[in-house]
């Protein structure tokens, strides 16, 4: 898979993937990942922001049931 330079700074270089994806590498050439390359990658503004609000789930608790109810003594129908 080929990369194409993008960008490169003192710090870090940037890449476009044969997939049209981003890669980072930093300065001694190890690749950066997670949270430093989305902040590099948003800071060159090489992605946008997903800005859409995510569906909140509400936590349902369940609660434990009351005292059994007592029952019937059972008869012996012979």
């Amino acid at each position: 898979m080929t990369m194409k330079l993008v960008k490169k700074t003192a710090e870090y270089s940037i890449f476009k993937r044969g997939d049209e994806r981003y890669a980072v590498k930093d300065a001694n050439k190890k690749a950066v990942n997670g949270e430093e390359k989305v902040r590099i990658l948003l800071a060159e503004e090489l992605v946008k922001p997903n800005l859409v609000a995510r569906p909140v789930v509400a936590e349902v608790v369940e609660e434990a049931p009351a005292a059994p109810a007592e029952e019937a003594p059972a008869t012996d129908a012979e």
